[in-house]
């Protein structure tokens, strides 16, 4: 008796897995609305300096009011237009969060809403994991939880009001797989997730749980953008050189190989500018030259090598739905790899780097 099929592709009306082969323009974001909170260090930073230079208008949420006002400031100076604002903004506070969304509905041009990407997030750190201390006292001390108020929390309350305020942006019309790659006005929500979506960090339980919480929340909310026509996207940058990686992390991942920011602001554009892209997901890690064996899995090789190609993005959903848990960890292991083609060398050189952070900071 042939068995039923579980592939739900076709009844979640995900699009097709993306051709990163094919070139998209940046310039596709000129106009849009896009919200990022979190926008003033880190990718957020990155994602505001780049769509603004592609004629965005973009409107940063964040709680460091000097790095904020000075993102906006700079860009409005490079770009000469009113375009980059900053609103203060704390992602676990509602009220906060309500007032950036309308203080950004009068901020746009076109009175909406095209792009929300709830960015703002903190790492977890080994002390602030779910194990108490000390074991004597009579009842312990109640954990740390910031990670989770703002990496789940906050996200909520992002993705709430976006749900809100998305399917009112005027001229925007609801997703869909036939859309055209350059609709002017989107109705669009980036999520931020991690490699730690796909796969544990042991030492920081807390921001594993909110990461797998964020790809939990994508999943249920793709499975039904087309009934609420909000076309919703992930990204799952693997370890990336930013002022979120403190120096014991550094420390711990010295040897190895960590991804570039550019190279998460360039799939994040793809996601931005292409209103076709519904439901998927991109892994950035550390741009190699990897081949795939016969057997399907990856290994990286020397540059140049007849077979292979060099990439910093993964698609994790290639095949939705079918032996997705078996595809992602061979990411993750060919990731991981790349510790061992850097070799000793490139340990010694991570520590030197992660001392010089340590006494000169990220600028």
């Amino acid at each position: 008796m042939e068995m039923p099929s579980h592939d739900l592709s076709s009844a979640i009306r995900q699009s097709p897995p993306i051709d990163l082969s094919i070139p998209y323009n940046a310039s596709w974001v000129k106009d849009k609305t896009i919200l990022v909170t979190g926008g003033a260090s880190g990718f957020g930073a990155g994602f505001v300096r780049h769509w603004a230079r592609n004629g965005a208008i973009v409107i940063i949420g964040d709680v460091d009011i000097q790095r904020g006002d000075d993102i906006a400031r700079e860009m409005r100076k490079e770009t000469g237009k009113d375009n980059v604002h900053f609103v203060y903004c704390d992602v676990t506070d509602w009220q906060s969060q309500v007032n950036l969304f309308k203080e950004a509905i009068k901020l746009s041009p076109h009175g909406g809403i095209d792009t929300v990407v709830p960015n703002a997030g903190i790492a977890g750190i080994p002390d602030e994991t779910m194990n108490p201390k000390d074991l004597s006292v009579a009842e312990p001390q109640p954990p740390n939880l910031k990670a989770i108020d703002i990496n789940i929390a906050g996200v909520l309350y992002s993705v709430h009001l976006a749900y809100y305020w998305l399917p009112r942006n005027p001229g925007s019309k609801a997703c869909g797989i036939d859309s055209d790659q350059r609709q002017p006005r989107d109705r669009h929500i980036l999520f931020i997730g991690s490699m730690a979506s796909l796969y544990p960090i042991s030492l920081a339980p807390q921001y594993g749980a909110s990461k797998h919480a964020v790809l939990g929340l994508f999943r249920s909310l793709r499975a039904t953008s087309h009934l609420h026509g909000v076309r919703v996207n992930m990204l799952c940058p693997y370890f990336i050189d930013t002022p979120i990686l403190k120096l014991p992390a550094r420390l711990l991942l010295a040897g190895g190989g960590m991804g570039k920011v550019e190279d998460v602001v360039d799939a994040a554009t793809r996601f931005v500018s292409d209103s076709r892209i519904l439901g998927r997901a991109l892994v950035i890690g550390p741009k190699a030259s990897f081949k795939q064996e016969e057997n399907g899995e990856w290994i990286v090789t020397e540059h140049g090598t007849p077979g292979s190609e060099t990439k910093a993005l993964w698609e994790p959903y290639a095949d939705d739905w079918y032996e997705q848990d078996a595809f992602n960890r061979n990411i993750v292991k060919a990731l991981n790899a790349v510790q061992k083609a850097r070799g000793w060398v490139g340990w010694g050189l991570d520590l030197v780097k992660a001392m010089g952070y340590l006494i000169w900071g990220s600028k």
